[in-house]
């Protein structure tokens, strides 16, 4: 349980300038649970018996977790925010007067709020920044070019020097590392997060990913197919969104309960639609169904077009916005056997995502 709670996201403080977590305790046993949910959230705490006789120390932490052992030695600390009153003892009406006297923001009571005190001391080790635009690429039926379009996006972000990740949300989809030529290259796949809950740092997620063409992949590998329960595709794009910057992701046509948790963490999703009569009727479904869950959901659209039809049409007969016409490049290099991906070496293709990038980062509409 945690008890008047009032703790700012705002302690934390800029990428490369956070100060380290305290914990103030003697209680070994409370340190040892303490050093534990540091270790889960991927903070390295220093530890006190009393405020620290460095100076500025006690104003400077972006979080202080004080025992309740210790809130003696801690009365006439300077009063700042991100102070927070540690204890067992469930019952006992005198741990509120302690908080007040040593100024904390909020009582935690372990182990009832372990997941909550995880959350809190990972948003100090990671920092509270922007999150990540998140976009996300569906295709209006199949072999329409999503997969393509969505490592084109992936890589020309991360061609133009922004942080991205890449996340291939469709099981059935073969893996979209090969488009990157990067199937063999080391790190974590899908299966390693499938039992995953709750918080999943995001620091550690990023460096666990394989590194291709400068961005980071979520992928599947070449075993069976696993099925990724909806808390773990909701911790692992939380995970993701965190770090800021662009998270491009690949989703599957059908909307199960793990696509539905993807569609509700996108800011932006994009339909590829081939212009065909027959591909608009398939995506007029998919449409259909994906909207359920995400609220902007706008149309790229692919020739040849049939007769009649243009990208306009397009749109309009879905009644959705369009961003643009994807231009189609054959052969795709990655398809050959080489490790050129998609939006890599120039062309119409990458000239397409480098415009949509430059519309969606800056503020612009994306269509």
């Amino acid at each position: 349980m945690v008890a008047g709670s009032n703790t700012s996201k705002g302690t934390a403080v800029a990428e490369g300038q956070r100060e380290r977590p305290l914990i103030v305790t003697e209680d070994l046993d409370l340190l040892d649970d303490l050093l534990r949910l540091c270790a889960a959230a991927g903070a390295e705490p220093e530890v006190h018996h009393s405020v620290p006789e460095q100076r500025g120390r006690w104003e400077s932490a972006p979080l202080i977790l004080v025992g309740d052992d210790a809130a003696d030695r801690c009365r006439g600390a300077a009063r700042r925010r991100g102070v927070l009153l540690v204890g067992r003892a469930q019952d006992d009406p005198s741990i509120w007067q302690l908080a007040v006297e040593v100024g904390a923001d909020g009582v935690v009571r372990l182990p009832d709020a372990e997941g909550w005190l995880v959350d809190r001391i990972a948003d100090v080790a990671e920092g509270v920044g922007e999150q990540a635009l998140t976009v996300g690429v569906i295709g209006g039926r199949g072999g329409a070019g999503a997969s393509t379009l969505a490592c084109a996006l992936a890589v020309t972000a991360a061609r133009s020097g922004r942080r991205t990740m890449l996340i291939d949300g469709d099981p059935l989809g073969g893996g979209i590392d090969v488009l990157l030529g990067g199937e063999q290259t080391a790190g974590r796949r899908w299966p390693d997060f499938a039992s995953s809950k709750g918080r999943v740092a995001g620091s550690a997620l990023e460096e666990s990913l394989p590194e291709l063409h400068r961005l980071r992949v979520l992928s599947w590998d070449r075993g069976d197919s696993v099925v990724i329960p909806p808390e773990a595709m909701r911790s692992v794009l939380a995970a993701a969104r965190r770090r800021g910057g662009v998270v491009v992701v690949d989703l599957p046509r059908r909307v199960d309960e793990g696509a539905a948790e993807a569609l509700a963490q996108l800011d932006l999703g994009l339909l590829v639609v081939p212009g065909e009569l027959r591909a608009l009727a398939a995506a007029n479904r998919v449409a259909s169904a994906v909207q359920t869950v995400l609220g902007d959901l706008r149309v790229v659209a692919r020739g040849p077009y049939g007769p009649g039809l243009d990208d306009g049409w397009v749109a309009a007969s879905l009644g959705l916005p369009l961003v643009g016409e994807l231009p189609w490049e054959d052969g795709l290099p990655a398809a050959r056997g080489e490790t050129v991906p998609p939006g890599e070496g120039g062309g119409p293709l990458a000239s397409f995502c480098d415009a949509f990038w430059d519309r969606a980062l800056t503020g612009g509409a994306a269509s």
